[in-house]
């Protein structure tokens, strides 16, 4: 007998729609869509609700943080600060295979960070004058791990390792309190594995506004990093120029070029492996095989048969999934670089050369044998990534992002007699005469 559309309603999932486009003008058009998925309408009407909440906790310090706690998590943080046996206690709870789990990351990411920290720079000029540039770290760092749909011990050695390698005196790391009160426990056990002493369970727009003005308990932070919800997007936005932060980071997203030589069930995985992170998290395939393209919703399905996270994947799929026929690599290239993806998978038979050609990528994992969770865990570079396109202009978090830098001149009498005159006719140039002035005073 077959069954009723009704029957089937309530045994099955819907089908899976997953959009495929042919047509170039049409795919670039709708990858600009999706690059722009959290801008406009929402992002306005949240703004003014996020600045009140800043004041709030600009105002009102650490009563703040504990109301708005209450209201949003439903959770009252009193104390705010989890002592430090509590976080060695999370470690020590640890499964032993998460704790090696947990280590290869940490010593991965530490190898390669240490890679990152910048030379001072000093020249000699022609005169005998000293020119340079020195670097020293920030005195306060402010990490932000998100809570809510998952947790994140990556995000703390991601964030957490640059900054210790930067050389930060001080980090403080924020977090949401879970469900009974307490973060995560494996959250705080990357802490105590990256060396933090000092988390307070708090999260959203107040955190972001603690770490930005201070309160009883928590200090005022000379840079914050660690990506967040809406919320704590646009209060990063929001404090911006009373700190510095790292981005503005959006829902994730992964853009996998493939050709025929790739696997329909990697590039499946490796598609909901980024749908499962969130309802606006972005899933796109741009592919030169028809047969990929076609045989990519069956795989897709199977795999979601048993998904634990499946509504969130399938609402991610539906909104911002995309497959895009391309009629050659270099035309997926065009596509990927207008899109300038957060993840770029190159399942091809070539990749080396294709990354080559690519201009605009957060990060690139190249190959069948590199899918994208490597580099969220444990690879080593780091996986907090530019996002919503805006890989055109920013890159990843570094070390770089924990250091200033700033310019060191010594002029001789030499140096400054063999210039001065340049000096002098650019000031007077611009109507600013005691510019000139004070290079004539030292020459008389």
């Amino acid at each position: 007998m077959v069954a009723s559309s009704s029957s089937q309603s309530r045994t099955q999932p819907p089908a899976l729609d997953l959009q495929c486009l042919r047509d170039h003008q049409a795919a670039a058009t709708r990858l600009d869509a999706i690059a722009h998925r959290t801008s406009g309408s929402q992002m306005a009407a949240e703004a003014a609700r996020v600045d009140s909440i800043l004041e709030q906790v600009r105002s009102q310090g650490d009563r703040a943080l504990l109301e708005l706690s209450e209201r949003f998590d439903g959770i009252r943080p009193d104390p705010l600060r989890i002592a430090n046996d509590r976080l060695a206690s999370a470690w020590e709870a640890c499964p032993r295979g998460l704790q090696q789990a947990l280590e290869l990351a940490h010593e991965r990411i530490l190898a390669f960070h240490r890679q990152q920290v910048p030379a001072d720079l000093a020249l000699v000029g022609p005169y005998g004058e000293q020119l340079g540039r020195r670097w020293r770290p920030v005195l306060k760092a402010g990490l932000y791990v998100p809570g809510g749909r998952a947790s994140y011990p990556s995000t703390v050695l991601m964030n957490a390792v640059p900054a210790k390698v930067a050389g930060v005196e001080r980090i403080v790391m924020v977090t949401p309190p879970g469900p009974g009160g307490e973060p995560n426990p494996t959250v705080l056990a990357a802490a105590h594995l990256a060396g933090i002493q000092e988390v307070y369970r708090v999260g959203g727009a107040q955190a972001i506004g603690a770490l930005a003005y201070g309160t009883e308990s928590i200090p005022a932070v000379d840079v914050i990093s660690g990506p967040g919800n809406l919320y704590v997007t646009l209060a990063k936005k929001a404090v911006y120029g009373q700190v510095a932060i790292d981005s503005l980071a959006g829902p994730s997203e992964v853009l996998v070029i493939a050709d025929h030589t790739a696997h329909v069930n990697q590039v499946a995985a490796d598609l909901l492996a980024q749908a499962e992170h969130d309802p606006l998290a972005a899933a796109i395939l741009l592919t030169t095989s028809e047969a990929l393209a076609a045989a990519l919703p069956a795989a897709l399905e199977t795999q979601l048969a048993h998904h634990p996270r499946a509504e969130i994947t399938r609402t991610a799929l539906k909104d911002w999934g995309l497959v895009v026929v391309c009629r050659d690599l270099e035309q997926a290239a065009s596509l990927s670089d207008r899109f300038a993806p957060e993840h770029l998978e190159l399942l091809v038979e070539h990749p080396e050369a294709l990354a080559q050609r690519i201009q605009h990528a957060g990060a690139i994992f190249m190959g069948s044998y590199t899918p994208e969770a490597v580099g969220d865990y444990l690879a080593g570079p780091n996986h907090t990534l530019p996002t919503s396109g805006t890989a055109r202009f920013a890159g990843a978090l570094s070390v770089e992002t924990f250091l200033r830098h700033t310019s060191l001149i010594h002029f001789n009498r030499e140096a400054l007699e063999a210039t001065a005159s340049a000096v002098i006719t650019l000031a007077e140039s611009e109507g600013l005469h005691s510019h000139a002035e004070s290079v004539r005073q030292r020459l008389v």
